[in-house]
């Protein structure tokens, strides 16, 4: 009686809390839409690449990715994000990538540092107050192309291009408004998408990837193009960001699973297929730094059993602050296209021929 009256209770409580939520973004994307609140332009592409729902939709590697394709078209790309849970988000920083530099992602937050390490010719700008940031790093960068890093939210800017990710994991039934669901805002936010991508689309069947694109499509300008990803292992590499084991070197080998991430499934089954011993798994909120209790309690129990510790590549910058230890390594991944990457391509390209 308990455990079939609790969802009817969540529905009874949480709805009314739910539709104010959800109206106050509606209104407030109203208000911009309108005139009432001012958005600011600039004069520079801006790309927004972000998600309605809470948790992992795979911004990080699809931004990555979109600024390793801007790079092949010679543009100089700067990334305007949060920071998420890092000092500066709260004021601002800016990170070169390829300098020489150990910077702390207690200052600039994980996600940050793995931009910086990965890319060529970039800047990486930090801090919540994104519209007030790109006005003073603007003159002192000079980008061709600024990404607006979990940007469809922040509408404050105005951008040429809406890139709105989702994750094809994610149970239909969780896209509600919060807090019955996991939405941050609703569907109507949809009508501001330029190009909807569908992430980890190869851990799911065909028949889920389109129920989800059914649900999506009513919410959506007509004719949105699709596009479907999933992520690549590319090799396991220590702190010092050497690759000590390639991706065949792990099959049989004992693994201890270790990610503060969103959505760490995928994560746990990319080592899974790449035949990698599973001893444990072990799950931490995402951005989670780590207490040198955790990691050591774990650093015994893999040297106990001859066992690697494998985690991602945004926790290795946490966990290499508390522990350097050749028995903990990263797999680092990018995504690959299962479908839509020439309409992709198309798309960004279209952006960038008229700036402002």
């Amino acid at each position: 009686m308990e455990k079939n009256s609790t969802p009817f209770l969540k529905k009874i409580f949480f709805t009314p809390l739910s539709w104010v939520w959800g109206f106050i973004y509606y209104f407030r994307r109203i208000c911009y839409d309108y005139g009432i609140l001012r958005q600011r332009s600039f004069q520079v592409p801006i790309i927004s690449v972000g998600n309605l729902t809470f948790g992992g939709t795979g911004k990080t590697p699809f931004t990555l990715w979109l600024s390793q394709y801007l790079h092949t078209k010679n543009k100089r790309v700067m990334i305007l994000m949060r920071g998420y849970k890092g000092r500066l988000e709260h004021s601002s920083g800016l990170l070169y990538s390829g300098k020489k530099i150990n910077p702390d992602a207690t200052d600039y937050g994980d996600e940050a540092l793995l931009f910086a390490r990965r890319l060529e010719d970039a800047t990486v700008v930090v801090g919540k107050k994104r519209s007030e940031n790109l006005s003073f790093y603007f003159p002192k960068v000079e980008p061709d192309v600024v990404l607006l890093e979990d940007g469809h939210q922040h509408i404050k800017i105005k951008r040429k291009l809406n890139i709105v990710l989702f994750d094809a994991l994610m149970p239909l039934s969780s896209y509600k408004v919060a807090p019955l669901g996991y939405m941050r805002e609703g569907f109507q936010a949809l009508k501001d998408a330029d190009l909807v991508v569908i992430g980890r689309a190869d851990l799911v069947t065909p028949a889920k990837v389109l129920a989800l694109k059914d649900l999506l499509i009513p919410h959506l300008p007509r004719g949105i193009q699709f596009a479907e990803v999933g992520f690549r292992p590319n090799g396991f590499y220590n702190s010092a960001y050497d690759m000590v084991y390639t991706l065949d070197q792990i099959r049989n080998r004992k693994v201890i699973c270790v990610a503060g991430v969103a959505n760490p499934k995928s994560f746990f089954k990319l080592l899974e297929d790449l035949g990698a011993d599973i001893l444990v798994t072990e799950s931490f909120p995402d951005h989670h730094f780590f207490k040198p209790d955790e990691i050591n309690s774990l650093l015994s129990y893999a040297k106990s059993e001859d066992a690697l510790i494998v985690t991602t590549e945004k926790d290795i910058v946490r966990i290499k602050k508390i522990v350097n230890d050749e028995s903990i390594v990263f797999l680092e991944v990018d995504i690959h296209f299962l479908s839509g990457e020439i309409e992709t391509k198309e798309i960004i390209d279209s952006c960038l021929k008229n700036i402002y």
